[in-house]
């Protein structure tokens, strides 16, 4: 019997930014240059997520 376990392969995985494939040492990134691309994004407040403009309190 084989003492190691065999991994299933999986689907060669894309970077966000740009669509390259993904590189193990900046996973999920191609590349360092799109990592930053994706820090500089989140330090700019691209991403955000939309919130409600009520500003009801549900005191009771």
């Amino acid at each position: 019997m084989d003492d190691q376990v065999k991994k299933p392969v999986s689907p060669l995985k894309t970077c966000p930014i740009c669509g390259k494939p993904q590189s193990e040492a900046t996973r999920p990134f191609c590349s360092s240059r799109c990592r930053d691309v994706d820090l500089n994004r989140w330090l700019k407040g691209s991403y955000v997520i939309p919130g409600r403009d009520d500003d009801v309190d549900d005191v009771e």
